[in-house]
């Protein structure tokens, strides 16, 4: 039997046990107090959460999410293992929630894959027992298996938390999984090597799209219809595919075992080839430039310089017919010192310059549809 509350009742209880007695409890703890209490109501709040409250600002959303009912049942207990049927509801595949406040240290895994967004102040986030603050903007997607906990010590900070079946990572989002980036690389590479603590951080920044995609994720969670498995769906896919366009570069990881997937090390090439040495190269990733060289001839049929040469020569021309940048701007963006040496090794790629290229190759007016000239 599923017994409820809201958000913002359970929040106020944690609140004001923590001031007074300076202890923390965890959630079932908290609930389970409410129940013996009476606070508990055997049906849910009707939801103030809508689409058209995504685009309020944060605290007047969180406002609203005070007033989200969630569900406990009274034979939840309390387990270093969490298991994905025990925290996502029956039939869904992606499930979101606020992350509580003050809650009481219990590093714990699970066997789903687990995201935790800053959305305001900051948190503090416990891997395999060594702790990260997290600040605004930054996200932090938690492999299965992963010893960790996730703490918030203030009133004012905002998390929230997606939990994903491990399963829909083999089906639903195969296509993402498919792609030659840091994040299909990392669930790859999970998911065919079970058991090995792994995650990844990105920083967002100030950026609305996440925010609203997150608050979409919330309200779909909420509703449980026979459409809002397939919102979250879509929806988580949308928010993959915004990091790996717009946030990529800014992906660190922890214990990431390449093993024989090497787009993790192509990966970081491709996002910072501009300034990139073999040296520099090998550290990050603790090679050394003997067997590091050796891997990359391996996986991509190339040496370092010339896979380097290839990717600023892509860029360039990719700049050079879709921009007006000049060409020393072009030189700079893809990482040359000078406009000379940048069009010497143009012209031996392409036996053109770079002028020259541009000329021959740009379109002057963009498609338009339907047109009849």
């Amino acid at each position: 039997m599923n017994l409820y509350t809201t958000y913002g009742k359970f929040q106020n209880e944690m609140n004001a046990y923590y001031k007074r007695t300076g202890l923390k409890l965890q959630f079932t703890e908290m609930m389970k107090r409410m129940y013996e209490k009476g606070l508990l109501d055997s049906t849910p709040t009707r939801m103030t959460l809508s689409e058209d409250s995504l685009y309020v600002d944060d605290y007047e959303f969180d406002k609203l999410v005070d007033n989200t009912p969630i569900y406990f049942s009274a034979q939840s207990g309390l387990d270093k293992e969490v298991r994905e049927e025990r925290m996502i509801p029956k039939f869904q595949d992606v499930f979101t929630i606020r992350h509580p406040r003050f809650t009481r240290r219990y590093s714990h895994t699970h066997n789903y894959f687990e995201l935790n967004f800053v959305v305001k102040g900051s948190a503090i986030f416990y891997f395999e027992e060594e702790p990260h603050v997290m600040n605004e903007g930054e996200l932090c997607i938690i492999a299965p298996g992963s010893n960790h906990d996730f703490l918030i010590d203030d009133e004012t900070s905002i998390v929230y938390t997606i939990c994903i079946r491990r399963s829909t990572f083999d089906s639903t989002f195969s296509s993402i999984m498919s792609h030659q980036d840091l994040l299909s690389g990392f669930f790859r590479q999970i998911l065919k090597d079970d058991g090995k603590a792994n995650y990844l951080m990105l920083f967002t920044g100030n950026n609305m799209e996440c925010r609203v995609l997150l608050r979409k994720l919330l309200i779909e969670s909420a509703k449980k219809d026979e459409y809002s498995n397939g919102c979250c769906v879509s929806i988580i896919n949308l928010l993959f595919c915004n990091m790996l366009r717009n946030y990529s570069k800014t992906i660190a990881f922890y214990n990431y075992e390449i093993g024989s997937d090497f787009s993790l090390v192509l990966q970081y090439i491709q996002h910072n080839y501009q300034n990139i040495t073999l040296s520099s190269l090998a550290e990050f990733f603790h090679y050394s430039e003997p067997h590091l060289c050796t891997l990359i001839k391996q996986n991509t049929g190339e040496n370092f310089t010339e896979l380097i040469k290839k990717l600023r020569m892509k860029d360039a021309v990719s700049y050079l017919l879709n921009t007006d940048l000049k060409i020393n701007e072009i030189a700079e963006q893809v990482g040359y010192n000078s406009a000379d040496h940048f069009s010497r090794v143009f012209r031996q790629t392409y036996k053109c310059s770079p002028a020259e290229y541009r000329k021959q190759n740009k379109k002057e007016s963009p498609f338009i549809p339907f047109s009849t000239e």
